[in-house]
């Protein structure tokens, strides 16, 4: 660079000539390129994100919002898991309490009892009764056991028979070789099957641990059930209580409901093929029913399993005839069961469609065994109608929303300036001249004042 420019620039700065600066159009072009530019174009061509086209623009949303749905779904089933023995004692109380509030209610309201010692009597009746059923059936069963042994020895041996006479011609050698081999996978098999004896005897601790905290907890479900929903509906914004303890009283419906129909369901099946049993084995029909009764919890599937126990024992005990004439009676049960009772006693209060329902015990029963297959439908029909009232469908409009839950520690400092703030609008809204302090209309939860003939604390 010459000295020339340099001694100019120089001068200028020492005289305080101002630098030249852009004119307006050029600064309009340079903040139009520059705004051009933030919104991700390039030469007049998209750019960066706003190259992705719109429709991928809202799967990317979708994905990742689903994505982040199904780490907390995932999350929340292994927490469930992991407290298991607290969390399914919990869910059988839920449904035993729904259940038993009538039974209280009546003892209530025609016996004149406490709410306490109608809630103990409730629970003790369902105990008396449980308790006679098992030692019912219980004795049934020893009675009938040893006359259904000599059948079983008895068709064993028929079979074996066939074995050797009939199409696969198998000499008797062979048959001793095969029961030598599984004599052989059973002593081979000790060590499991001594860990998984064990094992079972530690479900059954867990089990009647389970009992225990399911009684417990029924009991006071029963007792101040009301102020426990209180308490876990102030755990949510205030805004948010009043429409979540509506949906919730909705969800109790839908399970009382569920709970009822299964029940008069199990009843049906049970009686249906204890019936039929009662023609070919009396001896063990007390049994098979009770079977089929609890069996009949897991929709679908119990159903089927416990109606296959009871086909093979009349297999065992009377032959193939009896057996296919037992599969004609539980089938023919089961038809009675799926295309008209469920249809007509569950109808609009748990309106899943068997498809749903299958699929969804199958769902639970992958995921949680048993115990996932036996609360899959009440948890599926429960979510139904909580989410269907979130979204504006309301599945009862008979129960109304004039139930309010009143929350135990609710700040007062809120209430009464949202109250205030209520009061300067209306004296705002009407002119003073107009309003006279007598005629003024009182708020609710207020002292009204004198003539009014309103109560304080009309809202409490």
């Amino acid at each position: 660079m010459s000295a020339a420019p340099r001694k100019r620039r120089a001068a200028q700065a020492q005289a305080g000539t101002p630098r030249p600066t852009a004119s307006p159009a050029t600064a309009g072009a340079v903040a139009s390129s520059t705004a051009s530019a933030g919104k991700g174009t390039r030469g007049g061509k998209p750019f960066g994100a706003d190259a992705v086209p719109p429709s991928i623009q809202t799967a990317a949303a979708w994905s990742w919002r689903l994505l982040l749905i199904g780490a907390l779904v995932t999350a929340s089933l292994y927490v469930t898991g992991l407290f298991k023995v607290i969390v399914v004692p919990v869910a059988i109380a839920l449904l035993l309490t729904v259940l038993l509030t009538p039974v209280r209610g009546f003892l209530q309201r025609h016996l004149r009892f406490s709410r306490g010692l109608a809630s103990i009597s409730a629970l003790l009746g369902m105990l008396l009764v449980v308790a006679g059923l098992v030692t019912v059936a219980g004795s049934t069963i020893v009675s009938g056991i040893a006359e259904l042994k000599d059948k079983a020895i008895d068709g064993f041996n028929e079979f074996m028979s066939w074995l050797e006479s009939g199409p696969f011609g198998l000499g008797v050698e062979q048959i001793n070789g095969y029961l030598k081999e599984l004599e052989g996978f059973i002593a081979s098999s000790q060590d499991s099957i001594v860990s998984g004896a064990l094992g079972a005897a530690t479900t059954v601790g867990h089990v009647a641990a389970g009992a225990v905290i399911a009684l417990f907890c029924t009991f006071f479900f029963l007792l101040d059930g009301r102020t426990i929903w209180s308490w876990c509906v102030g755990l949510f914004p205030a805004r948010s209580r009043d429409t979540i303890h509506q949906a919730g009283r909705r969800g109790i419906v839908t399970l009382s409901a569920y709970a009822r129909t299964q029940i008069l369901v199990a009843l049906v099946d049970a009686v249906g093929i204890g019936v039929g049993a009662a023609f070919f084995v009396p001896s063990l029909a007390l049994p098979l029913g009770i079977l089929v009764f609890v069996g009949s919890f897991i929709p679908i599937v119990g159903a089927v399993v416990t109606g296959a126990v009871a086909v093979l024992v009349v297999l065992v005990a009377n032959g193939w005839v009896a057996a296919l004439i037992m599969l004609g009676i539980v089938l023919a049960v089961q038809q009675i069961e799926s295309h008209a009772l469920q249809p007509f006693l569950m109808g609009h209060a748990v309106s899943l469609h068997p498809v749903a329902v299958l699929l969804v015990v199958a769902a639970g029963g992958f995921a949680a065994g048993i115990v996932g297959a036996l609360f899959a439908v009440p948890l599926a029909a429960l979510i139904n109608t909580v989410v269907l009232y979130f979204n504006g469908h309301d599945k009862f409009p008979d129960l109304g929303t004039d139930d309010t839950l009143v929350i135990r520690g609710e700040p007062v400092l809120p209430v009464m300036i949202r109250r205030a703030e209520a009061d300067l609008a209306d004296d705002e809204m009407v002119p003073a001249s107009s309003t006279p302090a007598g005629r003024r209309r009182a708020r609710p939860g207020r002292a009204a004042p004198s003539g009014t003939g309103t109560s304080a604390g009309e809202d409490a």
